[in-house]
């Protein structure tokens, strides 16, 4: 694992390198059910919203190269659920089984406790042990299991949710 891995909150100029690292997710795997590549624009508003809804976007910087990301978001949209979240990371693919994901879920998870989250939610579309694994880690716990609720690439994918009390 790189040692010299910077963990900052995302910032706008970020925007691009997180759609060039996010778009082979879209375009190859089922782990995202988006099927259109995004831009930098469509990151930057989806950063934004983010922050105007008080929870925010971490990056993974190494050496000046964007390693990976991770933020929050709103878990649903009625005021009784504004204590749970839904979170999320994705690391570069030069970057994968070196530990960033586990550096950033370090840094967000801590942060969203200090907020006042109570229970953060991962949805994990399956199969993904990477994903799996990365959320056991962090002590979360599988909760839900949705069959053939996606389709992608042709095929029906199920989902999965975890949950973590914070």
């Amino acid at each position: 694992m790189p040692n010299d891995i910077l963990i900052r909150s995302a910032q706008p100029d970020d925007a691009l390198a997180i759609a060039q690292l996010y778009n082979p997710y879209i375009r190859d795997t089922i782990i995202t059910f988006e099927e259109a590549e995004v831009t930098a624009h469509d990151i930057l508003q989806r950063m934004q919203a983010v922050d105007e809804s008080g929870l925010f976007w971490r990056v993974a910087e190494h050496q000046g190269e964007l390693a990976g990301y991770a933020y929050a978001t709103a878990w649903r949209p009625r005021h009784a659920y504004r204590f749970s979240v839904e979170v999320t990371a994705y690391v570069s693919l030069a970057y994968q089984g070196k530990g960033v994901g586990s550096q950033l879920y370090s840094d967000l998870l801590p942060a969203l406790r200090e907020r006042g989250i109570h229970s953060a939610m991962g949805g994990i579309a399956l199969p993904n042990e990477a994903s799996i694994a990365l959320h056991e880690k962090f002590g979360f716990k599988k909760v839900a299991h949705f069959e053939a609720v996606g389709l992608k690439f042709d095929r029906w994918i199920d989902v999965g949710y975890w949950q973590l009390l914070l």
